[in-house]
């Protein structure tokens, strides 16, 4: 095999992720919840930021609690983590009960099916086994419903034989405070609290239901958006800060007289003489389509409107009113970041800051910092 040594920087994006932006939004989080236990929730990598780096600063900011959707998700997240307890919310497929035991990891119990397939693979082991239990509140996707609970309530050893840790139930409408699904969620949260039998701990409140107010901490939060970056309320103020920043490089820059069209279809026609940057960055890169003609870049640390459809590979964007001198071929572009951040780009988009994180390409050279080093 050939390798080819490059005397230049052929990087065309970049992605710089911030765990010191991570590591403050978490002790914010925690001064929030007072003496409550704060989890962090790392599926989907990280949300995209990489679950190796985000997990690690969490635990050694005494995170010891952290959730997972998906079995595969626990496992790596266990290579990563040698202690601490990993919880997987997607709940206990049926043949998986032996691999939780092997790699130490806590099943979300979402059905009484579920509960009893647990129960009796510790009856296998000689002992109870750790597990979650899921109560449906209001979403309706996972978690014992309210028939389910009506037959606990008549034969409370259904939930016998288990270590239960928490019972746990996920809010629909946290980041809108003012919904009344929250207090009705957190009154059917308590009723079914109350049937269960013995006294288990609770956890409810995600990431803005941190912010509801202490009536929804209970003994654990489960932050995972407001980790990384995203606001808590969808029409309020961002406490938290962002931790990433993508860079697109600048491609060329032209000029494009009054009347011509710019990308596929001709969707956009520029309506004075334009200067046009094209920047490296694309849906490929998690830049999403929708963003077509209303997205925007940083450039210079000054907003710049994307015009004409996203590609593939490149957006167009509107210079006409940027110092030439900051939009030289090979200079780089804040795509998203704290001056565009990614709740400000999926409000523009039609969508939420978590599909932006998650949609992130394979393509951008990562780097990461740490700047509460």
């Amino acid at each position: 095999m050939v390798t080819t040594t490059f005397a230049f920087d052929a990087t065309l994006s970049r992605l710089t992720i911030d765990l010191g932006a991570v590591r403050q939004n978490y002790r914010r989080l925690r001064r929030k919840l007072g003496d409550v236990p704060c989890a962090g929730v790392v599926k989907a990598d990280g949300y995209g930021l990489g679950a190796d780096h985000v997990a690690s600063v969490l635990y050694e900011e005494g995170c010891r609690t952290f959730f997972v959707a998906t079995f595969d998700e626990a496992v790596g997240l266990r290579q990563i983590l040698p202690e601490g307890d990993i919880a997987c919310l997607n709940g206990l497929l049926p043949g998986t009960e032996a691999a939780y035991v092997e790699h130490r990891l806590t099943p979300v119990l979402n059905d009484l099916g579920q509960v009893a397939r647990w129960r009796a693979h510790g009856v296998k082991t000689g002992a109870p086994l750790a597990a979650m239990l899921h109560v449906d509140t209001g979403m309706n996707r996972l978690g014992l419903d309210g028939r389910q609970m009506d037959q606990v309530a008549e034969d409370p050893a259904l939930l016998d034989g288990i270590d239960w840790q928490y019972v746990l139930s996920h809010l629909c409408a946290a980041d809108a405070p003012d919904s009344p699904m929250n207090a009705q969620q957190l009154a059917r949260f308590t009723e079914m609290r109350r049937r269960l039998p013995g006294a288990i701990k609770a956890s409810l409140a995600n990431s803005s239901g941190i912010f509801l107010g202490s009536d929804y901490h209970h003994d654990l939060a489960r932050p995972g958006i407001a980790l990384y970056g995203g606001r808590p309320s969808a029409g309020g103020d961002n406490p938290m800060r962002c931790p990433i920043r993508i860079e697109g490089r600048i491609l060329q820059v032209r000029t494009v007289e009054r009347g011509w069209t710019v990308g596929y279809g001709g969707s956009w026609r520029a309506g004075r003489e334009t200067r046009i940057a094209t920047v490296a960055a694309g849906y490929a890169d998690g830049y999403l389509r929708s963003l077509s003609s209303v997205g925007r870049v940083a450039v210079g640390g000054r907003l710049c409107n994307v015009v004409g459809r996203v590609s593939m590979d490149m957006i167009t964007v509107d210079v006409t009113d940027i110092d030439p001198a900051d939009t030289a071929p090979g200079g780089m572009v804040e795509v998203l970041g704290p001056t565009v951040t990614p709740d400000a780009m999926a409000d523009l988009a039609g969508t939420i800051g978590y599909e932006l994180l998650t949609s992130l390409g394979s393509r951008y050279v990562r780097h990461y910092v740490d700047s509460a080093e």
